[in-house]
């Protein structure tokens, strides 16, 4: 007997096949770099138009997959993560068509493309790209139909595609209430039964480092950061400063963060007795660090509030993660003395600046701390607004910057007098320090977009922002923010003017973006951020008391038995009477089973259509059907689709 899987496929299989292989590696391409995302694109598009009937050279296979792995890998820096095992897998994916020539190659081809989608939700679980899966688990599907058609040797029945798209919806309907059950009921535990590999290559966020011309790719980034929702009022904008890693160290041009500083002394600056309560939503960065809006009193389950106020997690926010804190706006530590004496070991490292770096900063501050006289909280006070005022009339704010050399601070100080918030608060910071004032490197998001929508704060990465802390005696740590410093007149390009979102110079799209963030922030409360306190309040809803994991797992499995027999039930149902004209017949019998004149399971039909006629002479008609239906199940020649239509249009009309 013949294999019928290495059958030949004819135009339309492949053209099937192709194309359900593009609608799964589609929502995978989306989430790649974009370089990447055009190659891989373009040699899915070529290789089937090139390479006819999936027969090529082997050595033009082997050049391509080296030219597109050597790619890819360097891409990454020949490092393995999520990301790389990814963009690897929609390369193979790409590459697949040059070996497709039989049925078998093309289920094997179907099978393979499955797995980009699922790869997707890796990289994103947004809406887009579960609708993009589905559609692309609808199309394999429907080629899955088309493949078995040309097994059986049927293709006048499905030629139609939507008819096999109509097929597939049925068998989803079908499977739909046991993916809800799996959704709503499958027990939600507090940690991951499996972990996920880590991404290769980090998204743009916080981090305990910063660098001049590091940020750029931040503040360039319009992605959402957070989202906050205030229960009850909310700062004024201006005053909305999220607080993130705080930076202490500085070898001459990178700034990072002491972990041991975290928890040295007592906490630096203290909280006013305002109080402000809120849930923020951060997306994900693959890092620890976390943000608060300044001061936060408290840290959330999960996280480690340092003494200096930063906020750290547990673990990586890997995925969207839901907050509630309460923060409070700084105030002086002028009423408590025994707090306003920096620790000695920070008051050192606050003073720390590397040997033979940046001389002419270090000369000025010399010359303004003999002008200004020894040290104290007015003399300190006075060189912290003679540079404000320093940077007010002679810099200016722009992204357009050059690359800094050995001496970052001088170059920018004296002679770019331009940059941006990481320029700004670095440079200021050695400037303190130089005239023997402390002082650090604070980093996180300013401001923010009110979504009138839906009431709630959006912060993108963007609104990235470092700004700096002095210690004034008797006061504590103040801060100075010297970006916020430039003249107006002296802001020549900032994030706003290349901003290509709605914001950014298309105010008519503005309520289309609200509608479209509100949509994006309630997909990830609903679904995303389905958990285990959801899933309790879910099932307190429905009168279920609160369950413990033992009960949660029967009730899981008994609702979980319950759809699968449903399932079984219609599929068994469905392909008993899948011949249109057989479910026409099988009605007809039901109206004549309401007047007690059913048919006997092991009646034929034409005994049974006698017996009917006998007790009821004005049924003489159903003859006539019965004898059409015998010809249609049992002849070899019945008329094709169009007799078939006929004679389903008379048996449902047909009545008693």
């Amino acid at each position: 007997m013949a294999d019928r899987n290495a059958l030949p496929l004819d135009p339309i299989a492949r053209r099937w096949t192709l194309a359900a292989a593009a609608t799964c590696l589609l929502p995978l391409l989306l989430q790649v770099p974009p370089i990447l995302a055009v190659g891989i694109g373009a040699v899915a598009i070529a290789i089937p138009f090139f390479v006819r009937e999936g027969r090529a050279p082997g050595w033009l296979k082997f050049l391509l997959i080296v030219a597109l792995m050597g790619t890819v890998m360097t891409r990454y820096e020949f490092r393995f993560g999520r990301d790389t095992g990814c963009v690897l897998l929609a390369t193979m994916l790409a590459l697949k068509p040059v070996e497709m020539q039989s049925l078998r190659d093309a289920r094997s081809m179907l099978g393979f493309a499955l797995f980009a989608p699922f790869a997707t939700f890796l990289l994103d679980q947004g809406p887009l790209s579960l609708t993009l899966g589905l559609i692309a688990a609808v199309t394999v599907l429907a080629a899955l139909l088309k493949l078995t058609d040309i097994e059986v040797g049927e293709t006048s029945s499905t030629d139609k595609p939507w008819r096999r798209f109509a097929i597939v919806a049925r068998m989803i309907a079908i499977g739909l209430p046991l993916a809800l059950v799996v959704f709503w009921l499958f027990p939600r535990f507090s940690v991951p039964m499996w972990g996920v590999p880590e991404r290769a290559l980090t998204r743009p966020g916080l981090s305990d480092r910063m660098t001049p011309g590091d940020w750029i790719d931040l503040v360039a980034d319009d992605t959402p950061a957070l989202r906050a929702t205030f229960i009850g009022e909310a700062p004024p904008q201006s005053q909305m400063y999220w607080r993130g890693p705080v930076l202490w160290d500085f070898d001459g041009r990178s700034w990072t963060a002491v972990e041991w500083s975290r928890w040295m002394g007592r906490p630096d600056t203290a909280p006013g007795p305002k109080r402000y309560e809120y849930v923020l939503e951060v997306e994900p960065t693959e890092r620890n660090q976390l943000v608060a809006l300044e001061l936060p009193l408290d840290a959330p389950p999960g996280t480690q509030l340092g003494r200096d106020f930063s906020l750290r997690s547990d673990e990586p926010l890997n995925g969207i993660t839901r907050w509630r804190m309460r923060s409070a706006p700084r105030t002086t530590l002028a009423n408590d003395p025994s707090r306003t004496d920096l620790h000695p070991a920070l008051r050192r490292l606050a003073l720390r600046l590397p040997a033979g770096y940046n001389p002419r900063t270090r000369a000025l501050a010399a010359t303004w701390r003999r002008e200004a006289g020894p040290s104290s909280a007015a003399s300190d006070n006075v060189i912290v607004k003679r540079s404000l005022a320093w940077i007010r009339t002679e810099f200016a704010y722009t992204l357009d910057t050059p690359l800094l050399g050995r001496n970052t601070v001088d170059e920018f100080l004296f002679e770019e007098k331009a940059g941006f918030c990481e320029h700004f608060s670095g440079a200021f910071v050695v400037l303190m320090r130089s005239a023997g004032i402390p002082a650090r490197v604070v980093t996180g998001y300013v401001g923010g977009y009110r979504n009138p929508v839906g009431d709630y704060w959006l912060v993108r990465r963007s609104d990235a922002h470092a700004w700096a802390e002095v210690w004034l005696d008797g006061r504590g740590w103040v801060r100075v923010d010297p970006t916020a410093a430039v003249a107006p007149e002296r802001i020549y390009d900032t994030i706003a003017d290349r901003r290509p979102g709605a914001l950014g110079g298309f105010a008519g799209l503005t309520p289309v973006f609200n509608i479209g963030d509100w949509m994006r922030r309630g997909w990830n409360d609903f679904v995303l951020g389905y958990n285990a306190a959801r899933q309790r309040r879910l099932l307190e809803s429905f009168g279920v008391p609160d369950l413990d994991s033992a009960r949660l797992i029967q009730l899981f499995v008994i609702a979980t038995v319950l759809a699968m027999v449903g399932m079984l039930w219609l599929t068994t149902r469905q392909e008993r009477e899948r011949d249109p004209v057989l479910r026409a017949w099988h009605r007809l019998e039901r109206r004549y089973r309401r007047l007690r004149l059913a048919r006997e399971p092991h009646e034929p039909a034409t005994a049974w259509v006698e017996r009917v006629i006998a007790a009821r002479p004005q049924a003489e008609t159903l003859r006539r059907l019965s004898a059409r239906f015998v010809d249609w199940r049992y002849a070899r020649d019945h008329g094709g689709m169009t007799g078939a239509e006929g004679l389903i249009r008379d048996l449902r009309k047909h009545r008693p």
